[in-house]
């Protein structure tokens, strides 16, 4: 074999098989598409949810109304009992204390409960607090500063 002889392993070029060129090319009637039907004609897709013609799922139900689902708040909520294992005395219970105390994780609202004994004086600094356990508090002696104040 000499240098200038050249040429593509064996298999390497095909040729392409046109269709739609008569019955005597042996792809030509359907063209490959088969029998007739709306999967044989060209741009003959359906979309996602199509049934045939058949009004849709998505359409015979009703969609009516306003959901608050994407606008809800939700909280980390903290017990009373808990912060008083925690906390001593003349302490601040606000965001970072609790997250360096391991009682919640993040940076969601807090919403204080007043389930559990409590009994130390602490100054409270959180975003919403139920209304028995700012009285649990404040008959301790302690102080509470709720919302955009805190």
């Amino acid at each position: 074999m000499s240098d200038f002889d050249l040429h593509a392993p064996a298999g390497a070029n095909k040729k392409k098989r046109i269709v739609g060129r008569g019955q005597g090319s042996g792809r030509g009637t359907t063209s490959g598409h088969g029998n007739n039907g709306q999967q044989a004609r060209s741009g003959g897709k359906t979309y996602v949810g199509f049934e045939g013609g058949q009004m849709p799922l998505y359409r015979r139900l009703a969609h009516r109304g306003f959901s608050n689902y994407p606008f809800k708040q939700t909280f980390q909520v903290v017990n009373l009992g808990e912060i008083g294992k925690k906390y001593s005395d003349g302490e601040t219970v606000d965001d970072a204390t609790l997250i360096l105390k391991g009682l919640i994780k993040g940076s969601v609202p807090v919403k204080i409960l007043a389930d559990g004994e409590f009994t130390k004086k602490l100054s409270f600094k959180v975003d919403k607090i139920s209304a028995s356990a700012k009285e649990k508090i404040e008959k301790a002696g302690g102080s509470v500063v709720v919302g955009a104040d805190a």
